[in-house]
């Protein structure tokens, strides 16, 4: 079977997996057409490190000899909103409501599934449990990374009710 893709063809898929590591993944098209690669060099450009599986994505691809690769990520969407589980879960209405503040990952595990951020303003660390990145589209964060991220007290200290890059506070996406 041969399909024919024009070049800067526009298309919605979702992440069927990505590692930050081997530093590409794989977006699976709306339309059922083969897997896309996804390079973590084209991930950031848009401002990202990683992605979640599952994300919903708008890409810009081009079909190559060695298949179909995206050339510029335009969208991302977070997969489908379950709960944040862990230790010290806080109410559900301040991961919604508080204020995104500006920060920097100090460090992040993914094995662990968990790391800490430094927050401008803020003496302690602020936990940062993998889960809160799935449900923020993000699937690593680097050290030195910067990030704006929703605060609250949870039993054994400050951690992160919400996770969100930077550049989409910097592309008017949203709003500190």
């Amino acid at each position: 079977m041969t399909i024919e893709l024009a070049i800067g063809r526009i298309v919605h898929g979702y992440v069927k997996w990505f590692d930050p590591v081997k530093g590409f993944g794989f977006v699976v098209c709306d339309d059922d057409g083969p897997d896309i690669l996804l390079h973590a060099n084209v991930l950031r450009n848009f401002g990202q490190s990683s992605i979640s599986e599952g994300a919903e994505v708008e890409i810009e691809i081009h079909d190559t000899s060695r298949g179909i690769q995206a050339t510029r990520v335009l969208a991302i969407k977070p997969p489908q909103k379950t709960s944040v589980t862990g230790e010290g879960d806080s109410d559900s209405d301040a991961e919604e409501t508080g204020p995104l503040v500006p920060a920097r990952i100090k460090w992040f595990d993914r094995t662990k599934g968990f790391g800490f951020a430094n927050v401008f303003g803020y003496p302690e660390d602020v936990f940062v449990h993998v889960e809160v990145l799935h449900l923020a589209g993000l699937a690593d964060l680097q050290p030195g990374e910067a990030v704006a991220m929703r605060v609250v007290d949870g039993e054994r200290g400050q951690m992160a009710a919400s996770v969100t890059s930077w550049e989409a506070v910097l592309s008017g996406d949203l709003e500190i």
